[in-house]
This record gives structure tokens, sequence and C-alpha cells, in this order.
């Protein structure tokens, strides 16, 4: 599975709606499943961004439904990056050429 980090901002109705943001939580992770992840790992952040969401997703069209889907509901504002673990990168820099 490919795993993905989300860092997240409130919109205004997220900030709103505070209150109900562990039941939005909830239908998140209940999405992520759906499309056949899951969500690893969640945190709020002091800072820039609101929340961490650390995610394993089957591809790039099902994370990319999954954000569709969040950006409609319009809670938050998602910024998605693809993430490789130690070992993917490191077969990664291995087949890098060396510099010239």
């Amino acid at each position: 599975m490919q795993k993905y980090i989300s860092l997240m901002r409130l919109t205004a109705k997220g900030l709103a709606e505070l209150a109900d943001s562990g039941s939005r939580r909830k239908v998140s992770e209940d999405r992520v499943a759906a499309l056949g992840g899951r969500s690893v790992a969640f945190y709020a952040t002091l800072g820039t961004y609101d929340f961490v969401q650390v995610f394993e997703m089957p591809d790039n069209a099902s994370m990319m439904q999954y954000v569709l889907t969040a950006r409609r509901d319009g809670f938050v504002d998602p910024l998605i990056l693809p993430a490789f673990d130690s070992h993917t990168y490191g077969d990664i820099v291995g087949r890098v050429s060396p510099a010239r």
C-alpha cells in the first residue's frame, strides 16, 4: 500500500463547527476504509497546520477520491504528500546515478 501524509488546516466552516470534529474524524476513517485504505495516525498540531494524518491507500486514484470528497465537505483544506518509508527510499537512492 502507498503511504500519504495529509497536512490539514481547518476552514472557516471547520472552525465554526469545531465541536463536531471528533465525529468527522470517524467519518474520515470510515471513508478511507471503504476505499481499501487505513488511517495509520492522526495528530492535532500547533503551528501552520491544525492536523496531520498518515494514510495507507491502495493507489493514487483512491487517495484522490478521498481528498476530493473531504474538500467538498469543506471542513479542512488538505495538503497531500506521498510518503516513502526508509526501505523504499533506500531502493530509490540506489537507482540514482552518481553525480558527474
